[in-house]
């Protein structure tokens, strides 16, 4: 059945259903990582670096040894030296010779309460010779202070092209681009930066290991990727990934934030010293200073078009500061250059995306990570360039737009194309007839694109003697509803109601491996392994219903918990039933893995994600006012138009809607982790600005649904693409009501007047 079909006559699959986990949210029996306590449980802390770039001249942890309660002090000389990592292995556990950034963890305690934990850091003798830093990722390329001395010792992935600073340098080349250039009729040139930016999770990462007599360890963690950490955790602590048992209890949000090991490690070595359970709760200071926010970047952007507005070709650099280690920065050295070229047939493409350490904190995979820094720089060209051609942003952007069956930036053929219908669905919405309707106010628009992370699922999936189904799988819940959303395809495939599945918790021991709850694929994947299960299951059923009335499988059907043949019926309570009694029970393992379309090889280099599995395509509209004189942006009204492919519940994507477009509101006017000379200076959520539920206006959602051919009854993923549009579209907006064009996030009301009165003067 497709999508068309379901949205008229769908049981569960399509409806605003109930989440599964939100009773023991609501009321407050949901335990999360941070809840999490066992008996006799000590307390950790790391102590960090007070300098962002220092020679270790003496650590002395002898008083805080000494100190009544504590149990542990451990440093580098304490544990092996290994370095771990993503595309690069590049980050210890702990400082090695030298502190890299402020923030840097130096030691770890654990002790019998917390207090006495954090006076035992304070009893640590840490002495550090100042050393000099680089801070600017465009310096960083030329500059000759290297983060890592011995960046060619790090094992790294062979893709990677690597020297000095530079971790990693990709490339996106389509056509002649000196031709274009040469032949075009206008020539933009601009340059882009944005900042530093945390995910905002409203739970800080959290930790606690025990150690069994076997030598084997438990860790419970606030983790998106379970198996991830557990493979991680096995090369820090020398283990086999067997001995190594990760659960996840609840997860206060994530967003890319809780992806990669955080605090896991510190826990299970400060458990292992003590022989005793041990927490570790980052504090709000931590996460702001050593945590994996979303990198900067500085964009340098040059297009050429005709006379008629139509792009000839775009030239564009990206650079991504990776902090001290490199994280997840080349892979978004590779992502932004999707996002540079747009959903836009540009004629000839020379992209180039770099990855930079700095001396400062290390960045990771916020979500759409590198999405709205490169969309930023983009959809802002646009709108520049429609000015000065006098063509309206709309226009321009419709005249460009990739469509149906048109290659994609690496030569993949784009389908379930919907980017024209988003934008002229946002555009009728926000009232785009009337662009500037008063002095001071202005509207703005941006459009984009983002994929649907592909990697493998697998799910187990019991029917018991009730005619209730579990759900066991890898992927974990981090409140965006997604497993909600992946059990209504199996109570679909299964003629059950929602109500009839259970979702089991995560834990490696138990549960089929996931690819993690990240790229917004928890859905999309868990979701087609549950339509895999099903069929198997539904195949079970027949054959024990044929069984039973000694008739062949034929023509026979699942609909409303039962199995039909002809005038003939049967109970799946009933077939569970007899299935236990004589075939051990009803259970079957799905599995998934989307992989990506095919391309063209010869226009990447280095890329570490070619071609994007499933894409999406949407629109963003604000409708905003600015004070002339105070620079204070009010925003009137905002607009989505969002791809969706399929709603497998459309109340829990509009709230990944309106959640994501807060915190590119944020991004875009507020949001930055401010350093000066290399330390961080609002590493609070006091003076980290982030926006409050009185800065964000009412979202408006509008869900198109284009088909996927790829995803559970055409979904596509959902829950990235809105952070990615809001600091283009505000921007635009902001030009649109005063004539200054800001070139830098955070657009705040001090940068926005100074612009304003640079204009004047």
């Amino acid at each position: 059945m497709n999508a068309e079909a379901f949205r008229a006559t769908g049981r569960v699959a399509g409806k605003r259903l109930p989440r599964m986990d939100g009773i023991g949210k609501v009321i407050g029996k949901h335990v999360y990582a941070a809840d999490f306590t066992l008996p006799g449980m000590l307390y950790g802390r790391v102590l960090r670096s007070n300098k962002p770039h220092a020679r270790i001249v003496k650590i002395d942890t002898s008083r805080a040894k000494a100190m009544p309660g504590v149990r542990t002090v451990i440093t580098a000389a304490d544990i092996p030296a290994v370095r771990y990592g993503q595309a690069v292995r590049d980050a210890p556990v702990f400082a090695l010779d030298r502190v890299l950034f402020y923030g840097h963890a130096i030691a770890a305690v654990a002790a019998t309460t917390l207090e006495i934990a954090e006076q035992a850091l304070a009893a640590i003798d840490v002495e550090l010779e100042d050393l000099p830093a680089v801070y600017d990722p465009e310096e960083a390329l030329t500059n000759a202070i290297l983060v890592h001395p011995d960046w060619q010792d790090f094992k790294a992935l062979p893709i990677l092209v690597r020297d000095g600073n530079m971790t990693a340098r990709t490339r996106m080349i389509t056509g002649d681009a000196d031709a274009a250039f040469a032949n075009a009729y206008r020539v933009y040139e601009h340059r882009f930066k944005t900042a530093l930016q945390h995910p905002g999770y409203t739970e800080p990462r959290a930790s606690v290991a025990d150690w069994d007599a076997n030598g084997n360890v438990t860790v419970w963690t606030n983790t998106q990727l379970p198996f991830d950490t557990q493979t991680t955790l096995s090369e820090i602590l020398d283990l086999p990934v067997s001995r190594v048992r990760v659960i996840v209890p609840g997860i206060g949000g994530g967003f890319g934030g809780k992806l990669r090991i955080g605090v896991e490690h510190y826990a299970a070595l400060l458990a292992r010293n003590t022989a005793r359970p041990v927490r570790v709760l980052s504090t709000s200071e931590e996460e702001l200073i050593a945590a994996t926010p979303r990198q900067s970047a500085v964009v340098h952007l040059k297009t050429a078009v005709d006379r008629d507005g139509k792009l000839l070709g775009r030239q564009g650099r990206i650079i991504v500061d990776c902090g001290a280690f490199a994280g997840s920065g080349p892979a978004m050295a590779s992502v932004s250059l999707q996002v540079l070229a747009g959903p836009y047939r540009n004629g000839t493409l020379a992209l180039e995306g770099i990855a930079v350490y700095t001396n400062k904190v290390p960045a990771g995979s916020f979500r759409a990570p590198a999405g709205p820094m490169a969309n930023f720089a983009v959809e802002s060209q646009m709108d520049i360039i429609a000015e000065d051609l006098g063509i309206d942003p709309l226009e321009l952007r419709l005249r460009n737009i990739v469509h149906e069956g048109d290659k994609g930036p690496s030569g993949e053929e784009l389908k379930s194309v919907s980017v024209e219908e988003c934008l002229r669905k946002a555009a009728a919405a926000i009232g785009w007839h009337d662009r500037k309707p008063a002095p001071g106010r202005g509207k703005g628009i941006a459009c984009s694109w983002w994929m649907t992370t592909g990697g493998s699922s697998g799910v187990y999936v019991k029917i018991d003697p009730d005619g209730t189904a579990t759900l066991v799988s890898g992927a974990v819940e981090i409140g965006t509803a997604a497993l909600t959303g992946a059990s209504q395809v199996l109570a679909e495939a299964l003629s059950l109601d929602l109500d009839d599945i259970k979702v089991a918790g995560v834990d490696t021991q138990t549960s089929p491996y996931d690819y993690g709850a990240q790229g917004s694929r928890t859905a999309f994947s868990v979701g087609n392994a549950c339509l895999a299960a099903a069929a198997d299951l539904r195949q079970q059923l027949f054959e024990l219903a044929a069984k039973q009335w000694n008739i062949t499988t034929d023509g026979m059907e699942l609909r409303d918990k039962q199995v039909i043949a002809g005038n003939k019926t049967i109970a799946i309570a009933e077939l569970a039933r007899l299935s236990r009694l004589s075939g051990g029970g009803l259970i079957a393992h799905g599995t998934a893995n989307s992989p990506g379309p095919a391309f063209d090889p010869g226009r990447v280099e280095n890329h570490m994600l070619p071609a994007w599995n499933t894409p999406s395509f949407h629109a963003q509209a604000a409708d905003l006012s600015v004070d002339s004189e105070t620079g204070a942006v009010s925003i009137n009204r905002y607009v989505v138009a969002q791809d969706v492919g399929f709603a497998i519940n459309p109340t829990y994507i509009e709230g990944q809607i309106e959640g994501g477009v807060s915190q590119g509101i944020g991004q875009a006017l507020s949001e930055e982790i401010v350093y000066q000379n290399g330390r961080v200076m609002n590493a609070n959520l006091t003076d980290y600005k982030m926006p409050t539920a009185m800065d964000v206006p009412e979202i408006e959602c509008i869900l198109v649904q284009s088909a996927s051919a790829a995803g559970p009854f055409g979904a596509k993923g959902v829950g990235e693409p809105p952070c990615i549009h809001p600091p283009a579209a505000l921007a635009n907006a902001i030009a649109a009501a005063t004539g200054a064009r800001m070139h830098s996030l955070p657009m705040t009301a001090e940068k926005i007047v100074k612009e304003l009165r640079s204009a004047r003067e």
